[in-house]
């Protein structure tokens, strides 16, 4: 009886050990699952340029993008303030219309109607925080009819950031060095072209940082359709002739000249 009882209590272990197992394999699937679906997704909407992050390395990311909406000022209005909302800002929007054609249909003796075809873009430039590049190309996409294209470019500008800080190493060694010469004519030169070279450096190393904090992106939009304009205006051609044909008036000075 006693082995019996021992043998169940084995048996129940076992099977206790066996389904926490099972559990445990179907948990990490599930959960594989989940990353595998939302890694596809973040794929599937932006390119992992955008996003890439490396250890020990530095990017300057720049992004360019060229598609068509169905209306160049909503998207201009949008784009514009989805890239103030993640905390960048726009350095340049040109927004215009191309004529493509126009013309004038008189439709009464004073009136006439001008009738314009013409497209709409706007060529766009904005910075937004390098982190948040992803999102805006994101936020962008939901905008477009057709994507003509999508450039997203991150240059490795560790070896320069390295190469600044030896170059700045080396100005102030040298103005240590210049520190120490007798005063004359020849020191004060030595001294005015480190220090521009230095601020030379400085300046650069400040673009350098400002160009790895925040992303630039070149972003063209224009319509597919021809869009109509009908715009009131006077019927020039009517008033060119009430005064241009005048043969009464244009005989009688005729004849009064002739006897000048």
């Amino acid at each position: 009886m006693k082995t019996t009882y021992i043998q169940l209590s084995l048996s129940a272990f076992l099977l206790l050990g066996i389904y926490s197992c099972k559990k445990g394999e179907a948990t990490t699937t599930e959960n594989y699952a989940a990353d595998s679906t939302a890694a596809v997704s973040l794929s599937d909407s932006v390119s992992s340029v955008a996003s890439m992050k490396v250890k020990d390395k530095q990017f300057i990311k720049t992004a360019d993008v060229n598609m068509e909406v169905k209306d160049v000022y909503d998207a201009t209005i949008s784009i514009e303030k989805t890239v103030q909302d993640l905390g960048g800002f726009v350095t340049h929007s040109n927004l215009q219309s191309n004529v493509i054609s126009q013309d004038t249909y008189n439709t009464s003796d004073n009136d006439a109607m001008l009738i314009k075809k013409y497209q709409t873009e706007n060529t766009i430039q904005a910075r937004v925080p390098t982190e948040k590049l992803g999102e805006l190309l994101v936020k962008i996409n939901d905008k477009k009819l057709f994507l003509n294209s999508r450039t997203i470019h991150a240059e490795d500008v560790t070896s320069n950031i390295k190469y600044a800080e030896m170059e700045g190493k080396r100005i102030k060694k040298t103005e240590e060095n210049i520190s120490q010469l007798k005063a004359n004519k020849d020191k004060v030169k030595l001294d005015n072209n480190n220090m521009a070279e230095g601020n030379l450096q400085q300046l650069a190393n400040m673009d350098t940082t400002d160009d790895i904090k925040y992303s630039t992106i070149d972003i063209y939009i224009k319509e597919p359709k021809l869009r109509i304009a009908e715009i009131a205006v006077t019927n020039t051609r009517n008033i060119d002739n009430q005064y241009k044909f005048n043969f009464i008036y244009d005989a009688k000075n005729a004849f009064v000249e002739g006897f000048i």
